[in-house]
Protein backbone atom coordinates (compact mmCIF):
# COMPACT_ATOMS: atom_id res chain seq x y z
CA UNK A 1 0.00 0.00 0.00
CA UNK A 2 2.80 2.46 0.86
CA UNK A 3 4.38 1.74 -2.50
CA UNK A 4 1.13 2.73 -4.21
CA UNK A 5 1.06 6.01 -2.25
CA UNK A 6 4.66 6.78 -3.23
CA UNK A 7 3.81 6.07 -6.85
CA UNK A 8 0.88 8.51 -6.64
CA UNK A 9 3.21 11.17 -5.22
CA UNK A 10 5.72 10.55 -7.99
CA UNK A 11 3.01 10.94 -10.62
CA UNK A 12 1.93 14.24 -9.02
CA UNK A 13 5.53 15.42 -9.08
CA UNK A 14 5.91 14.41 -12.74
CA UNK A 15 2.80 16.38 -13.70
CA UNK A 16 3.92 19.42 -11.73
CA UNK A 17 7.40 19.29 -13.26
CA UNK A 18 5.99 19.00 -16.79
CA UNK A 19 3.75 22.03 -16.18
CA UNK A 20 6.33 24.12 -14.32
CA UNK A 21 7.13 27.53 -15.69
CA UNK A 22 10.09 27.89 -13.31
CA UNK A 23 12.11 24.93 -14.59
CA UNK A 24 14.12 25.00 -17.81
CA UNK A 25 13.58 22.25 -20.38
CA UNK A 26 16.88 20.70 -19.30
CA UNK A 27 15.87 20.75 -15.61
CA UNK A 28 12.51 19.21 -16.51
CA UNK A 29 14.16 16.50 -18.58
CA UNK A 30 16.72 15.63 -15.89
CA UNK A 31 14.07 15.63 -13.17
CA UNK A 32 11.65 13.46 -15.15
CA UNK A 33 14.43 11.01 -15.99
CA UNK A 34 15.24 10.60 -12.29
CA UNK A 35 11.59 10.19 -11.39
CA UNK A 36 11.15 7.46 -14.00
CA UNK A 37 14.20 5.65 -12.66
CA UNK A 38 12.86 5.85 -9.13
CA UNK A 39 9.42 4.65 -10.15
CA UNK A 40 11.03 1.67 -11.89
CA UNK A 41 13.14 0.91 -8.83
CA UNK A 42 10.36 1.76 -6.35
CA UNK A 43 12.63 3.72 -4.06
CA UNK A 44 11.53 5.66 -0.98
CA UNK A 45 10.12 9.11 -1.69
CA UNK A 46 12.27 10.86 0.94
CA UNK A 47 15.47 9.92 -0.84
CA UNK A 48 13.94 10.94 -4.17
CA UNK A 49 13.10 14.41 -2.89
CA UNK A 50 16.68 14.87 -1.74
CA UNK A 51 17.97 13.73 -5.13
CA UNK A 52 15.60 16.06 -6.97
CA UNK A 53 16.65 19.04 -4.89
CA UNK A 54 20.24 18.25 -5.82
CA UNK A 55 19.27 18.72 -9.47
CA UNK A 56 17.68 22.10 -8.85
CA UNK A 57 16.54 23.99 -5.76
CA UNK A 58 13.58 25.20 -7.83
CA UNK A 59 11.89 21.83 -7.28
CA UNK A 60 11.32 22.51 -3.55
CA UNK A 61 8.50 25.04 -4.04
CA UNK A 62 6.79 22.61 -6.44
CA UNK A 63 6.96 19.78 -3.89
CA UNK A 64 5.76 22.11 -1.13
CA UNK A 65 2.85 23.31 -3.26
CA UNK A 66 1.83 19.68 -3.73
CA UNK A 67 1.99 19.15 0.02
CA UNK A 68 4.70 16.53 -0.31
CA UNK A 69 7.31 18.23 1.87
Amino acid sequence: MASHKHHEHLEKIKDAVKNSKELSDEEKSNTLKHIEEWIAEDKASGALYEELTNITAKIEPILAELGLI
